[in-house]
């Protein structure tokens, strides 16, 4: 017995070696191709249509932001950049003909615990008279609240001038009789050249969204419901303000545990109307309540098989123009005849394209549009009506052009249950026929997320490898009815994993996988998932590869448990056997698959002691497994180089499956 037990031991060691030397390969020209970040982050076209603002990766983790004249052949000039450490430019507006507002997002390491924190700034088109917009606060805050606010209105005719939410923190000092007492989120108008401001809203503890009407009026507060210990309920409480004004009004109640009542998220002035989402039938419908006492409610659009994914609003007053959905494709049905008739014309310009109106000038003649597919990484134009022409600005991945991408097909398969699951399947290009791959599945993160048919940088550099990947769309992912998401995944693992382990034998029964080949990567919750795949069939998959993965859920709220949504996390996750059984951690005795980990420091969705504490289970256990970690980066791993060394060493390891 000792002499197997130091056996198993060392060819536990060797393994482990293994795959540390594989550690040290340098990404390949292809791996950093598929690595470098998206080009375009956000873009949005002046009121005027003369000039368009790009939030662009730069090197490595940076962004920029370029503003270029809207005509063929201008050069961009850069006016604005984020390091990466920490900040993230995330996306410009603009509130002036010739004035941005910029969304800037940080993610940072405190001792023990991850912090997010967002601000706005304000910037001139060539590049001066930089402004902070977010709340200051005083060396005598009595604590702290990081949300930087957003812009909420452009205020037609006051150029350069914004309504956005605030946050106040309380301050005082001892020995002045000198305090502060305003807390809680707020809104403001502000001078985005001088930086003066006046309160229009009055902070409010519990507030944490209001919506205006485009026109400048605040219409819609949204509340937290707060218990006396802290900590809040699922329950959300809205208020409504009437057309002429006056004081706050009961508009309605959602929660969002159970994902129950109306929840607003636009307004319509002309109609008077809130915009929101409800379901009905089990499926998300997009539904209209009138603003006045009398609250009339009607259903403005549903689908019988889908939810409404989402409302689709342009131009500088965010008009609401139509609803999206998504089946095996993303559809959008539009309200507003031009902008029908303007996507019409485009999408016969553009092909079999995916067509998005990104912005559009005030008068409704210029629009800055996005076109791109499965085999087409996305290209931004920018159209002029009256001159029925359309000009390339910058395309999403220049980094790609003259790769051969696959082609993403929409496909079903069943459960074992009998359940028939949807699902996304893109072979090698040029394999489309090709059986006895190597091949991937991959389940998405969220949970309550979904995959869509369109480019995706991580399944098109896998494919560009050689194998054949499917995306399950299992129980637990959104956009498919409450039935479909049975609570949540987490609760439900072992459908929602079982749906995606059940995806990979059906790749083996079609013959497209090779079963000696047959691996699992995931990231987030997908990481999750090809992690806890090994308690339902840990001989099903070769090899597991997680990236930012949850692993350990008592763990996991051990971390939250000063979150204000405490005690609704712990309903969500579950708590004692239940949380341990769903945890990959405590099942990683029953580990035969290889593991390769990757996670960045500053994880502020997953925290790295996730990780680190499956890499301890693992080498406990003395199973195969290694763990990749990257300093300073958050749970996207939003940096090309850390990408481009994640693709490559993560497909390596792949495909050693097998061998």
């Amino acid at each position: 017995m000792h002499n197997k037990l130091n056996a198993a031991r060392l060819g536990a060691l060797l393994a482990m070696s293994s795959l540390s030397a594989m550690a040290h390969a340098e990404p390949d020209a292809l791996a950093k191709a598929f690595g470098a970040r998206e080009t375009v982050i956000s873009a949005s076209l002046s009121a005027d249509g003369e000039k368009i603002a790009l939030v662009a990766a730069g090197p490595g983790r940076t962004t920029r932001v370029h503003v270029l004249n809207a005509q063929e052949g201008a050069e961009p000039k850069a006016v604005l950049s984020g390091s990466g450490k920490p900040e993230y430019l995330t996306s410009c507006d603009w509130i002036g003909a010739a004035r941005l507002s910029c969304n800037i997002f940080s993610t940072q390491r405190y001792g023990d615990n991850v912090y997010t924190s967002s601000n706005v700034v304000a910037v001139d088109a060539e590049g001066g008279n930089i402004k902070g917009l977010s709340q200051k606060r005083g060396e005598n805050a009595l604590g702290y609240d990081l949300r930087g606010g957003e812009v909420l209105d452009f205020l037609p005719g006051e150029d350069g001038a914004i309504l956005m939410t605030r946050s106040y923190v309380p301050e005082a000092k001892a020995g002045s009789l000198i305090e502060k007492k305003a807390e809680g989120l707020g809104v403001d108008r502000i001078d985005s050249r001088t930086g003066t401001s006046r309160r229009v809203e009055a902070p409010e503890k519990n507030a944490f969204d209001f919506i205006t009407d485009g026109l400048g009026h605040v219409r819609v507060m949204g509340l937290w419901d707060r218990k006396d210990t802290g900590y809040v309920t699922s329950q959300f409480k809205y208020l409504y303000r009437g057309a002429d004004g006056g004081g706050w009004r009961q508009l309605s109640t959602y929660d969002w545990q159970s994902e129950t009542g109306f929840r607003p998220v636009a307004v319509d002035p002309a109609k008077n109307i809130a915009y929101g989402f409800e379901r009905k039938e089990g499926r998300f419908a997009l539904m209209a309540v009138q603003l006045d006492p009398g609250l009339e409610k009607t259903l403005v659009y549903a689908n019988p098989n889908v939810d409404v994914a989402g409302l689709v609003k342009t131009g500088r007053d965010q008009r609401v123009v139509g609803v999206s959905y998504v089946d095996d494709y993303r559809h959008t049905d539009y309200f507003d005849p031009a902008v029908l008739a303007m996507v019409k014309s485009l999408g016969k310009a553009l092909g079999s394209k995916s067509v998005h109106i990104g912005d559009l000038s005030a008068d409704g003649q210029r629009a800055l549009v996005w076109a791109g597919s499965d085999v087409d990484p996305g290209q931004y134009y920018l159209y002029d009506k009256a001159a029925r022409k359309l000009s390339p600005i910058m395309p999403d991945r220049p980094e790609l052009a003259g790769h051969a991408l696959a082609a993403m097909k929409p496909i079903q398969y069943k459960a074992q249950d009998g359940t028939v699951i949807p699902a996304y399947l893109t072979l090698p290009p040029g394999k489309e026929d090709a059986k006895g791959l190597p091949a991937i599945v991959m389940p998405h993160g969220g949970p309550e997320s979904r995959d869509e048919w369109g480019f995706d940088w991580l399944v098109q550099y896998y494919a560009a490898r050689g194998f054949a990947v499917i995306q399950p769309q299992f129980r637990g992912s959104f956009g498919f009815g409450e039935n479909w998401l049975m609570g949540n995944a987490f609760r439900s693992w072992k459908a929602a994993v079982g749906d995606v382990a059940d995806s990979g034998r059906w790749l083996v029964q079609q013959g497209i996988a090779d079963p000696a080949r047959l691996t699992i990567l995931g990231w987030s919750y997908g990481g999750y998932a090809a992690l806890q795949a090994q308690a339902i069939d840990p001989k099903l998959f070769k090899a597991v590869v997680a990236i930012a993965p949850v692993t350990d859920i008592s763990d996991m709220l051990r971390r939250n448990r000063y979150s204000a949504t405490y005690l609704e996390d712990r309903k969500m996750l579950g708590t004692g056997p239940e949380a341990a059984n769903a945890s990959p951690a405590n099942h990683a005795a029953e580990f035969q698959a290889p593991v390769l980990m990757f996670h960045g420091t500053d994880d502020a969705n997953v925290d790295i002691t996730q990780a680190r504490i499956m890499q301890s289970k693992l080498e406990g256990a003395g199973k195969r497994s290694r763990l990749v970690v990257y300093d300073g980066l958050a749970h996207s791993l939003n940096d090309s180089e850390a990408r481009a060394d994640m693709l490559q060493q993560s497909a390596d390891f792949l495909l050693q499956a097998g061998k």
